[in-house]
């Protein structure tokens, strides 16, 4: 079978971390249409020029996952949360009251 279009639902649900990178390395080097339902943000970000976010059943944005992705009020329209690698970490970006560097 040569399929064009890639169909899935939640693909890195429950894989351990090598096994997430290995999937998403694997499609990455696939040629057909990937058409993704899932919560794994960061992946959509690895694998995803274009993204579509629903609400409530609707279609609420549609565009480049990249713009899209770190929009926080319309992903939390959505009960979302920007991907984790666009957000900032919260033990690094705190300063040391006693030395003004990061701890």
């Amino acid at each position: 079978m040569s399929p064009t279009v890639l169909l899935m639902d939640e693909p890195t649900a429950s894989l351990d971390p090598v096994s997430r990178r290995q999937l998403i390395e694997l499609l990455q080097g696939f040629g057909q249409t990937l058409i993704i339902a899932t919560h794994d943000l960061d992946m959509v970000l690895d694998l995803c020029p274009r993204t579509l976010v629903l609400g409530e059943g609707t279609i609420i944005a549609d565009g480049a996952s990249a713009v899209i992705l770190q929009d926080a009020a319309l992903l939390a329209a959505a009960r979302l949360e920007k991907p984790l690698r666009l957000q900032a970490c919260p033990v690094c970006s705190r300063r040391s009251p006693s030395n003004g560097r990061s701890p």
